[in-house]
């Protein structure tokens, strides 16, 4: 009924005396909806009050934490024609064992016995050392005998020189004495001339007088030619000194030409010598390099040239290899505005691919399935995704991550930040407003979370 007119049924009607009226009256399930709101009421709002801890979250993927521990890819180092392979994907293979062998395509290198003949080409060039060397020795001792020489030489002729000018100061002698008889001789021929003209002396007196002056004058002239040789003898005495100088100054001057022209040659075979030991050296690390071995142990994941007979160039990736034992890390990327939250030491909750997981993103400690990790370096330099790199690595303090894990599987992240009640958790989503600035409290071996 619509209940419009002003007169009251209920009023004057006593309704509860009917059955239906009854059944409908005395129902209480309105009663307990009622107490059922109000104590959800009652729950929700104290739930509003309890604590929730901010995050970052991120995705990322499984990596290592040495450079050395990453997949490795071996490279030729020289070009070459593959010949025959010695692992197949799947082997696990040792550092140092063989991968590959390959061989050579440079026409410089294909002689069999390069190795051999530049070692031959080595011996033949030591000995020409070894003969320049003696060169050197017989000069130089040729040196010494020539300088040993020119003292004597100059000794002897210093000698004659002296000889000369004794010879010289005894014909000098002569010629005064000389002079001296001829002096004698004409005053005793004047005299017998004198004599014979007052008849005192005969004529053969006078003659005989006559013949020894002409014979002192005759010595005299001999004794004027002595003294001239004898000086002759010394200027060429002296010249002799110069000659003997100048001599042996040339011979010396060409022995020791010759001794550099020897050394010059030696060095010039000591270096063709370390030129070819270089080659000889570079030659058999060359021969060493046909055989390309693991750089280190793990399990070949991809073989990246197949064919026999292909050609590679230097430098060229041929084989994968992928580290057995390696230190797990998780690289996890982080928006812009995220990065001023990110901290060395901060814990990171970790959820990897493949393995269940309950996740209660605000209360951590509830959550199952995810792995406690750190932050071990923080990248400065954005990533070509648009987001910062973080890398993570395992926290000592929670359980380790499981030995199945693989490099590159993917990751989720929670970056776990400060403690807040849910209420300003939910205003701050509504609101679209970033976590709350979090720097770490290292006071007292504790933090502010």
């Amino acid at each position: 009924m619509l209940n419009i007119s002003k007169n009251k049924l209920n009023h004057k009607v006593d309704l509860t005396t009917y059955t239906s009226v009854k059944k409908v009256y005395d129902r209480q399930h309105y009663k307990y909806l009622n107490k059922f709101l109000i104590g959800a009421a009652i729950l929700v709002f104290v739930f509003l009050f309890l604590p929730w801890t901010q995050n970052v979250r991120g995705k990322g993927a499984l990596t290592t934490l040495k450079p050395d521990q990453r997949p490795q890819t071996i490279q030729s180092p020289i070009p070459g024609k593959i010949e025959k392979w010695y692992v197949q994907e799947g082997d696990f293979v040792e550092r140092g064992d063989t991968i590959l062998f390959i061989s050579e395509i440079k026409n410089e290198y294909f002689d069999p016995q390069l190795v051999e003949r530049t070692g031959l080409q080595i011996n033949a060039k030591e000995m020409s050392v070894m003969s320049y060397e003696e060169k050197v020795k017989a000069l130089t001792n040729q040196i010494g005998a020539l300088r040993a020489g020119r003292v004597l030489k100059l000794e002897q002729t210093r000698n004659k020189l002296l000889q000369a000018n004794f010879k010289v100061t005894t014909d000098s002698i002569d010629l005064e004495a000389a002079k001296t008889n001829l002096s004698i001789a004409e005053r005793q021929y004047e005299r017998t001339v004198q004599l014979e003209k007052e008849g005192l002396k005969a004529v053969t007196d006078v003659e005989e007088k006559r013949l020894k002056l002409q014979e002192t004058q005759a010595k005299l002239i001999s004794h004027k030619n002595k003294l001239l040789g004898s000086k002759n003898e010394v200027i060429n005495a002296s010249i002799e000194i110069n000659g003997v100088e100048a001599e042996y100054i040339d011979k010396i001057s060409k022995a020791e030409s010759d001794m550099r022209t020897a050394q010059s040659s030696q060095f010039d075979s000591e270096a063709q010598v370390t030129k070819l030991e270089n080659e000889l050296t570079n030659y058999e690390m060359r021969n060493d390099l046909y055989y390309i071995r693991a750089t280190r142990s793990g399990l070949v994941n991809r073989m990246l040239k197949a064919g026999l007979g292909e050609t590679i160039k230097e430098g060229e990736e041929l084989v994968s290899v992928m580290p057995t034992l390696f230190d797990k890390a998780v690289e996890m990327f982080v928006a812009p505005i995220d990065l001023p939250l990110m901290h060395i030491g901060e814990k990171v909750r970790i959820q990897f691919d493949g393995w269940p997981a309950i996740i209660f993103s605000g209360w951590p400690n509830v959550s199952y399935g995810t792995y406690g990790g750190k932050v071990f370096a923080i990248e400065n330099f954005i990533s070509t995704n648009g987001r910062y790199r973080v890398l993570l690595v395992q926290d000592p303090e929670d359980q380790p991550w499981p030995d199945e894990l693989r490099v590159g599987g993917g990751t989720n992240t929670i970056a776990l930040l400060e403690d807040v009640p849910i209420w300003y958790e939910l205003w701050r989503q509504i609101n679209g407003f970033p976590p709350n600035f979090y720097q770490p409290v290292t006071g007292a071996g504790s933090s502010k979370k």
